[in-house]
């Protein structure tokens, strides 16, 4: 299937590792020329490194989303590097696990202003050059937990909600005008993050990370984790020509975890 996507300019954040990783390299083997940004520039370089040498097109920028100046300066270089935005992947990563006692205030500020204003901000620097092609693709890479509380990620259950609730509303809005915005929610996906998280998991609760690892698999109908290229094959086909239909979307990719419809 060709899925049209030669030649167009995206951004995808947070590409340094894990979701954001995969999906930078799935679209540059499709042939989109690439603006990537992290915040760890040696990784961020190796992921460039990594896409030039297979053939791809692709820029890097050291780039921070939960600040407001870094997302101007990023996007703007994006655009004069790349000539043109078709597609933005907005990707970041979680905020703050625990329970509702474990956060602090700054806690949440953090949460809302990594989760929620970054794709914001990013949106607004963004759709003005979308709707100068006149089309354009929005991906929000998000959770689950849009679907389904997860336990001890409280702030992570209440701020990508309010992503869902704006890229649906924001859906609407630039429908008309060709421009696409949906949000993909993963289920447990074998990141360095969730990695990590397993492993403050196992800590607490006295056990392996193999052990914590089997736990969270059996959760899943298909009885395996996520693999990020699972992730990532949904979110290239959502920002390609075949997926121009498909706006104000919220698509699990839990291997059936979720249990609503």
């Amino acid at each position: 299937m060709n899925l049209g996507l030669e030649g167009k300019k995206a951004i995808v954040t947070a590409a340094s590792r894990g979701l954001g990783k995969a999906v930078a390299l799935q679209l540059a083997e499709e042939g989109v020329e690439l603006a990537i940004c992290a915040r760890g520039i040696e990784s961020l370089q190796r992921i460039e490194e990594e896409i030039q040498r297979a053939g791809g097109r692709v820029f890097s920028a050291p780039a921070d989303v939960s600040d407001e100046k870094s997302i101007k300066d990023f996007v703007a270089l994006a655009a004069e590097r790349l000539g043109a935005i078709d597609i933005l992947v907005n990707n970041a990563g979680g905020p703050k696990p625990g329970r509702f006692a474990d956060l602090s205030k700054a806690d949440w500020e953090n949460a809302f202003n990594l989760t929620f204003m970054s794709v914001v901000r990013l949106c607004n620097e963004v759709v003005p050059h979308m709707r100068k092609r006149g089309s354009g693709r929005i991906i929000n890479l998000s959770s689950l937990s849009v679907k389904q509380p997860l336990e001890g990620l409280i702030s992570s259950n209440s701020v990508r909600l309010a992503v869902a609730g704006l890229a649906k509303t924001l859906a609407d809005e630039l429908a008309a005008e060709n421009i696409t915005v949906n949000t993909v929610c993963p289920g447990f996906t074998l990141t360095d993050r969730l990695k990590e998280y397993m492993a403050t998991i196992a800590k607490r609760e006295n056990s392996s990370v193999d052990e914590v690892m089997k736990s969270f698999a059996a959760k899943s109908p298909m009885r395996r984790l996520a693999e990020p290229q699972d992730v990532a094959d949904v979110v290239v086909f959502l920002a390609s020509e075949r997926a121009s239909y498909l706006t104000g979307l919220c698509i699990p990719v839990d291997g059936g975890t979720s249990r609503t419809y």
